[in-house]
């Protein structure tokens, strides 16, 4: 279990340390911006860029590992919205923000950070995949359900384009496909941008972590709402053992891929989520108290997860042969 604590305690500590420091230095939360930007605009799509350009051209066309990990998304996402429905007696939009909440995990900001410290560069390829299909569901599914509520009532055009727009301009999906593509064709960055581009990605999760610390000391919990009884489980235990049990039905993937998809599913609400409640104005405060708390509650499930991973006791796959 030490080795465990060794891993999962500077990971979580950045978070902390932002925490911390967002407490003490009485920055609002707007200072957040420039670094927000920095870590989606210019580290992190250098890190995606560095791992895909690496990677050999035939692990990228995985598609069995696709359909198993995005439908795995999908389905949890149904779960939640239902049991929203049911509860809020057919609201769309609140249910649409609690679907979000226990489906989209924090993938972007913690994914490619602990899977990468964990298993290394094998899990460059699934936290790729796993990023841009799981964001052109989620880009997808909100402004579609929103406009269905009545809280987005712009023509399906608009909507259309904007839906397109976001997917195929997303900086992170953007070097995606340049790595693709320099993969494909084996080019290799001249030495200084080699150099630039690996400075770039070796800032983008300890960035992302302490800005997700700032975020969540600069929006706290005021409430518990109940619907976390349900969110809380789905998102942190419910989705990762659909995730496994998905992959070993569908297919004989490698380990670590295997391993980082049940990583990615386990993470806590993404705060996009909250972005999202912001912008249609639904829900807000509660999207707000379901990042902190499945994060607190993360700590302890991430921590079993990862012990069962690193000892071996998770096997690979459920169904062998």
């Amino acid at each position: 279990m030490l080795d465990v604590f060794n891993l999962i305690i500077p990971f979580f500590g950045l978070i902390f340390l932002g925490f911390v420091v967002a407490k003490f230095a009485g920055q609002p939360v707007e200072a957040l911006g420039w670094m927000n930007t920095f870590i989606i605009y210019v580290a992190l799509p250098a890190l995606f860029f560095k791992l895909i350009s690496e990677t050999p051209v035939e692990q990228l066309a995985s598609w069995g590992f696709v359909t198993a990990t995005t439908l795995s998304t999908f389905l949890i996402f149904v779960l939640m919205f239902s049991i929203g429905f049911a509860r809020t007696g057919g609201n769309i939009g609140e249910s649409t923000i609690q679907g979000l909440a226990a489906a989209y995990g924090n993938i972007g900001y913690m994914g490619p950070g602990l899977a990468l410290l964990v298993l290394g560069q094998a899990a460059a390829v699934p936290v790729a995949l796993i990023f841009c299909f799981d964001n052109t569901l989620h880009f997808i599914l909100a402004p579609t359900l929103m406009a269905l509520s009545g809280k987005d009532r712009r023509p399906k055009l608009v909507l259309a384009r904007e839906v397109i727009t976001r997917i195929v301009l997303h900086p992170f999906i953007i070097a995606t496909i340049i790595g693709i593509v320099g993969a494909v064709l084996a080019v290799k960055p001249a030495e200084p941008l080699a150099r630039l581009i690996d400075q770039l990605a070796g800032a983008a999760a300890p960035c992302a972590l302490f800005a997700m610390g700032v975020s969540m000391a600069l929006r706290p919990l005021k409430r518990v709402p109940p619907e976390l009884g349900f969110i809380l489980p789905i998102k942190l235990l419910l989705q990762p053992a659909l995730v496994y049990f998905m992959l070993s039905w569908t297919g004989n993937f490698p380990p670590a891929w295997v391993y980082a998809a049940v990583l990615l599913a386990a993470l806590p609400t993404a705060t996009n989520v909250f972005v999202l409640a912001q912008q249609y104005q639904v829900w807000s405060e509660r999207a707000s108290a379901a990042v902190l708390a499945t994060t607190v509650t993360s700590v302890v499930t991430l921590t079993l997860l990862l012990y069962v991973i690193t000892k071996g006791t998770l096997p690979p796959d459920l169904f062998p042969g």
